[in-house]
């Protein structure tokens, strides 16, 4: 992997972490497009913590509110009432929805790492992303705000998380369409995604310094990694801040449309050149 391939894949990732268009997906399929032979030792180490840059992003563009919610937390349980004011509660609510994703990841890593090397899947997989996005505009009524999360809206939205392990099934599209059924509205529902996200990339970042040990030229690849990440942070942040305020006035329409295109297009080429 070059320098010029880690901007690339930074930029990918920053843009589709947030975008309900699936940050895995691209960065299974942007260098399938483009005719890279990346090694394979290099792909999921660093699609995971390449991550980490996003997750960065997500940190700082909510450090206030974050602060808040662990402020409540703590003082919550200190004083024995954990969900005495409605950031505390928030804060519970947003662990209970990665309970999901972290137990679908450990018990489906070696499935997911598989679903890493398959071009064909991932593209199928964005079909899904796209079905997902349009069902929950079609069929759901916007009304409730972050404020209004019941424990079952929380679980349920989490349950969702755990579909977006796989490349081409957006995180951020799985969570939202998943907030949006159960009633939130298009914005409320991104918040929830983007919080309930850093709890989830944080523990694969960890996860995956394991897989780094692992390489064997690690100390030429660190490097390339640190290119990824601060491109992805800078670009993530700027990502989330574009994508709440398109979503306070639009649909997800535009998203399952461009999820399609992508799809056929990547499996188009895929079968025209095996």
């Amino acid at each position: 992997m070059t320098y010029w391939q880690a901007i690339i894949l930074g930029i990918v990732q920053g843009i589709t972490e947030f975008l309900p268009i699936s940050s895995s997906g691209h960065l299974v399929i942007t260098p399938f497009l483009l005719g890279w032979s990346i090694p394979e030792h290099y792909i999921f180490p660093f699609d995971v913590l390449v991550q980490m840059g996003t997750l960065l992003a997500v940190i700082i563009y909510f450090w206030k509110y974050l602060m808040r919610i662990v402020i409540a937390v703590i003082g919550g349980l200190i004083e024995k009432k954990p969900f005495g004011t409605q950031d505390a509660k928030l804060g519970w609510l947003i662990v209970l929805s990665t309970i999901p994703a972290v137990l679908g990841g450990l018990f489906l890593k070696d499935q997911v790492e598989a679903a890493f090397q398959s071009v064909q899947i991932t593209a199928i997989f964005l079909l899904i992303t796209a079905l997902l996005l349009w069902i929950s505009e079609k069929y759901s009524t916007q009304v409730k705000n972050m404020e209004n999360i019941s424990t079952l809206d929380a679980f349920i939205i989490g349950c969702f998380q755990v579909l977006a392990i796989f490349p081409g099934l957006s995180r951020s599209g799985t969570t939202i369409a998943g907030g949006i059924l159960r009633k939130l509205k298009r914005e409320e529902a991104a918040k929830f995604s983007f919080l309930m996200s850093i709890p989830v990339m944080l523990g694969a970042g960890v996860l995956s310094i394991n897989d780094l040990y692992k390489m064997p030229d690690l100390s030429q690849f660190l490097p390339i990694l640190l290119v990824g990440f601060i491109t992805s942070a800078v670009v993530g942040f700027a990502s989330i801040h574009w994508l709440l305020k398109f979503l306070n006035k639009h649909k997800l329409s535009v998203f399952s449309l461009y999820c399609v295109g992508i799809s056929l297009i990547t499996l188009f080429i895929y079968y025209l050149t095996t």
